[in-house]
């Protein structure tokens, strides 16, 4: 099992601000580091004719707040990277899925203004905000026997907050 869980830097700036160098800085922490780990374990993983591979996107694919285009753009791209993968690699008893978590109030996002934490949840339909726990349980499933036959995915855990308002 491989799963891949890497946070960093998000750099906000309008889309005239953001350079080249800021989307490949993006693309380089959040899909070079799956190539290398892949390349690292699928051909053991090929050879043993199974395996798991979970990769950790965002809600901000899909719902990229202004000033986030780098981001949301690296994200986007490793959507597409799992996608790929679990094509190729299905035929090897690999699947390949991705968990998309909502904003969840971790260490990390200590310096988050409470007004922006309110808005936030208020656009959550669950009423909650997300836990690791919540993440967890999905990454948990997608690395179990029980997910064999799902691959190619994206299970957004977000408490609803993709349906809209």
């Amino acid at each position: 099992m491989l799963v891949l869980n890497a946070t960093g830097p998000q750099p906000d700036g309008a889309v005239t601000d953001v350079a080249w160098a800021d989307h490949l800085a993006q693309l380089d922490f959040f899909v070079k580091s799956p190539v290398l780990l892949g390349r690292a374990v699928l051909p053991g993983m090929q050879a043993r004719r199974y395996g798991r591979v979970v990769q950790i996107d965002s809600e901000v694919a899909d719902r990229p707040p202004p000033g986030r285009s780098a981001y949301a753009t690296a994200k986007s791209a490793q959507i597409g990277l799992t996608r790929s993968w679990a094509r190729e690699l299905a035929p090897f008893g690999i699947t390949v899925n991705t968990v998309a978590p909502g904003f969840i109030p971790v260490e990390r996002h200590a310096d988050v203004p409470d007004d922006a934490k309110k808005a936030y949840l208020a656009s959550v339909p669950a009423g909650r905000m997300g836990t690791p726990g919540d993440i967890a349980h999905a990454v948990s499933f997608l690395a179990s026997e029980g997910a064999g036959f799902v691959t190619g995915q994206r299970i957004l855990v977000d408490g609803g907050r993709s349906l809209g308002s």
